[in-house]
C-alpha cells in the first residue's frame, strides 16, 4: 500500500470520528509530521504517515522527541490496520 493511500484512510477514518486530520505544513520548520489529528473532547495527536516498512528520517525522528517532550502524542503509521489503535491512543 502507498503511503498517500495510507494517509487517506486515515483522514477518513478521523472525519468518521467526527474530528479532523489536518495536513501539517510549517515552512521553514521541517521534520515535521504529515497530519495533526484533533479529536472530540480536545484530544491532540500527530502522525507520521509512511509507506510499509519505511522509517522516519533522523530530522523527523528529532522532531517526534521534541514533541513528545511538549507533552504530545506523536505516532508512526505504516499500516492501514493500525489507524484504530492510533486513533484510540490519541482518544486515551
Amino acid at each position: 500500500m502507498l503511503e498517500k493511500n495510507i494517509e487517506l484512510k486515515l483522514v477518513m477514518e478521523v472525519k468518521k470520528k467526527n474530528g479532523l486530520a489536518l495536513k501539517l505544513v510549517c515552512p521553514g520548520f521541517y521534520g515535521m509530521p504529515d497530519r495533526i489529528v484533533l479529536l472530540q473532547g480536545g484530544k491532540i495527536g500527530f502522525v507520521e504517515v509512511k509507506a510499509p516498512g519505511k522509517k522516519p528520517r533522523a530530522l523527523q525522528l528529532a522532531r517526534h522527541k521534541q514533541l513528545r517532550k511538549l507533552g504530545f502524542k506523536v505516532f508512526v503509521l505504516d499500516d492501514a490496520g493500525k489507524i484504530g489503535d492510533v486513533l484510540n491512543a490519541i482518544n486515551n
